[in-house]
């Protein structure tokens, strides 16, 4: 595939192969405890369709604003 048809999605992908043949190990390792501690929005987002993102997105403002006016 050319890089001028070449989507950010299969970039980063393309980017995060390369790293792991160069260095198996450490690559996954760091990316284990990352993920732990932090979580990834990235792969969650990633993973939805953008119906399914609006859904989380609308419930966490609902969680929100109910918080702020029913307290």
């Amino acid at each position: 595939m050319s890089k001028e048809r070449e989507t950010p999605e299969m970039r980063r992908e393309k980017l995060r192969q390369e790293e792991i043949k160069r260095n198996p190990t450490t690559g996954n390792v760091s990316d284990a405890f990352n993920r732990s501690e932090n979580g990834n929005l990235v792969d969650l987002v990633g993973g939805l369709s953008w119906k399914a993102t609006g859904v989380i997105l609308l419930i966490l403002i609902g969680f929100f604003a109910a918080f702020i006016f029913l307290r």
